[in-house]
């Protein structure tokens, strides 16, 4: 029954088992590699489509139907026409079972396109596509990574799959997540978390002090077996190595999930069952978070169409399986496999626990209650993804590697080949015990880039002197917390078409792909309706706190309660843009900054916010000096004096070291919004 599926899988794809000497050989059908097919096929050129699984769409097909977008306008060519193909399944009537169209929120008529769906339907809408093109699939053929990569000096002749199956091809795209292909061809690749000073950057490496959204504990939680006691070892899931310093490298990676399509419509539910393996000391880290108040139920479950989900990760303990995903990107299949299944299991049993267990509070259980998986998605998987959310695993070392720097433009991307605009977006990395003695996240890191931004050819190409004739359009050359917002489903699409569209030109032109003329490529992008600028004004706005006079602390080395909402919207500001207390919980949001300031005397204290029509006019800001305190009220309404970013608090008399400090709260302010950004300490002579 299996072999007679697959084939009716493969027939149903338009696909045959090989293909004699493609043009094109594609690695990999997540939604990047289908769109890559799809562009080779439109420009006339031969292609074959390898997937090792038995599916098509990767994440996009694999329950991510949220779709992490970012700005909309800057998706386009094959990426936004599968959007747009979802929104014509949706026009019709016939597509709402579980529900009415006009009760479902994210339906909108008037737009083009469709940004939340089923997984079902991304699938159908991608193979549809295939189909249409007529790409030849193949399914079920992994690629031997020992030995199956047959090269002629650096360059790629065929690839072998573990079947013995042999596909030789002129170009190849690597579309995996793992960037297996990749690696097997011996191109550069990082694996984990750069330094800060590698780059240039403020949000790489490890990130305690980013540690300021939902995704932490936020109340105190005892990380030993026996509470009290650290002989007695830790809990599961607490990291017993220690982190390096904030902002330094490591191996760590942001935990993977499964994007679980969950349903509260009863016809259509599967109850979520008790593993046969389940392991309540893997659990023990939620029931010690709730037993110590914190009563947040840990999921997100974003609606879809006909009553479904997509539930992804949320708060301190939930579907992120923190810590357990260190060796995925070099391990082998066998491996992988296991920590796939550990992975599965683990997810199984938290959902369980959720609505069963005795230790989970019965407000929450009561929550839980009514959802269950979608019984009439992943059917052949037991109604669990096909995909797990490979958030990141290895990443190309081009020629250029995108950075922060060119996430928030404080440099020249050369050579578009798309764009990206998500947050720069890491989930947790690891979890560890405070110095106070309690259990915390590392890692989480969710910071606006301030608007779209360029993504180079260079990055999507192997270095110059390495392997001429292959493409990665999925493990772009890019730093993590780059990666972090280039990671998106949509682009991927964007960057697969782009990179098929150079492999035709390599191909037709008889160039090393490090070598295909930009300007024919941007050419064809364009006119294939690809998305290569947008007008955002160059981050001259944002200001380097480094470059300043005097002692600079930024927001994001303040000590701070609450204040998590982070945004670049309003300008100019110091460092990658502020925080505010978004207008609510009066009281109880407060932001210290306490400078280390090199001699004692009198310095001028400079506060700096950005100004706006829905600030508060009446911030308290509180400056503790040699001779006690100041008090001062800022109407943050007001253009700052200075430069327009900067006013005076005062000119105090200070020691040395770290006693002085600058506190803004949100206390007695009804209002507006309350800005934090930055102080300044400037030495007066």
């Amino acid at each position: 029954m299996l072999r007679l599926s697959c084939l009716l899988t493969l027939l149903l794809a338009g696909g045959r088992a090989t293909a004699a000497d493609p043009d094109v050989v594609v690695y990999g059908g997540t939604a990047g590699g289908v769109a890559a097919a799809v562009q080779v096929a439109r420009m006339g050129k031969s292609v074959v489509l390898i997937e090792p699984g038995q599916h098509i769409g990767g994440l996009t097909s694999g329950g991510l139907g949220w779709t992490d977008s970012g700005n909309k306008a800057v998706i386009g060519g094959v990426s936004r026409e599968f959007y747009q193909r979802l929104k014509k399944h949706y026009d019709a009537d016939a597509s709402w079972v579980h529900e009415k169209r006009d009760g479902y929120k994210f339906y909108r008529k008037d737009e083009d396109a469709m940004w939340a769906f089923e997984p079902k339907v991304a699938e159908k809408v991608l193979r549809d596509m295939l189909a249409e093109a007529k790409v030849d699939v193949v399914f079920g053929e992994r690629l031997d990574r020992a030995k199956g990569v047959k090269l002629d000096g650096k360059r790629i002749v065929s690839v072998v799959t573990e079947s013995g199956k042999v596909f030789a091809g002129k170009v190849f795209i690597d579309a995996t997540y793992e960037g297996d292909l990749m690696a097997a061809a011996g191109v550069s690749y990082a694996v984990g978390r750069e330094a800060n000073k590698e780059f240039g950057e403020t949000m790489n490496g490890v990130a305690r002090k980013w540690n300021r959204h939902t995704h932490k504990f936020v109340v105190k939680v005892d990380p030993y077996v026996k509470p009290g006691d650290p002989k007695s070892g830790l809990v599961f899931g607490i990291d017993p190595d220690p982190l390096p310093a904030d902002g330094e490298a490591d191996k760590r990676l942001q935990a993977y999930c499964f994007r679980m399509c969950m349903t509260d419509v009863a016809a259509n539910r599967v109850p979520f069952e008790k593993p046969a393996d389940f392991d309540e000391a893997k659990y023990e880290l939620l029931f010690r978070n709730f037993e110590a108040g914190d009563l947040r139920v840990p999921m997100k479950p974003d609606r879809m169409p006909n009553g479904k989900t997509d539930t992804n990760n949320n708060f301190a303990v939930s579907t992120d399986f923190i810590g357990q995903n260190y060796k995925y990107p070099d391990a082998s299949y066998a491996e992988r496999e296991k920590i796939v299944a550990a992975h599965l299991s683990y997810q199984k049993g938290l959902m369980w626990a959720l609505q069963n267990h005795p230790r989970v509070p019965e407000k929450v259980r009561t929550q839980m209650k009514p959802w269950g998986l979608a019984k009439d998605e992943f059917t052949d998987t037991g109604h669990w993804p096909h995909q797990l959310y490979i958030r990141e695993a290895r990443r190309l070392v081009g020629d250029h590697v995108q950075s922060e720097q060119d996430c928030t433009r404080r440099r020249e991307t050369p050579m578009s080949v798309g764009m990206g605009s998500y947050n720069m977006d890491s989930h947790n990395c690891a979890r560890y015990v405070t110095p106070e003695g309690f259990v915390q996240n590392e890692g989480d890191v969710q910071e606006s880039p301030g608007g779209p931004y360029r993504i180079s050819y260079k990055a999507i190409v192997p270095k110059a002197g390495e392997c001429p004739n292959l493409f990665v359009p999925v493990c772009v050359s890019s730093t993590h917390i780059a990666y972090g917002s280039i990671r998106m489903e949509p682009v991927f699409m964007v960057l697969g078409q782009s990179a098929a569209t150079a492999a035709v030109f390599a191909i037709e032109d008889n160039v090393d792909v490090q070598k295909v003329d930009y300007d024919k490529l941007r050419k064809r992008l364009v006119a294939d309706k690809q998305v290569l600028e947008f007008d955002v004004p160059k981050r001259s706005d944002a200001v380097d706190p480094k470059k300043l006079a005097g002692v600079v602390v930024d927001d994001a080395d303040a000590e701070v309660k609450g204040f998590e909402a982070v945004s670049s919207a309003s300008t100019p500001f110091v460092g990658t843009g502020y925080r505010h207390d978004a207008a609510k919980d009066r009281g109880k949001q407060s932001a210290k900054f306490v400078a280390d300031l090199p001699e004692a005397g009198k310095y001028e204290v400079r506060l700096a916010y950005t100004p706006n029509a829905n600030r508060a006019t009446s911030v308290p800001v509180t400056i503790s000096h040699k001779d006690g305190t100041a008090s001062v009220k800022v109407n943050q309404q007001k253009p700052p004096a200075i430069g327009g970013l900067w006013i005076s608090l005062g000119t105090f008399e200070f020691e040395k070291g770290k006693a002085a400090t600058v506190t803004i709260t949100n206390d007695s302010v009804t209002d507006g919004h309350v800005v934090v950004d930055a102080v300044q300490w400037l030495p007066v002579k």
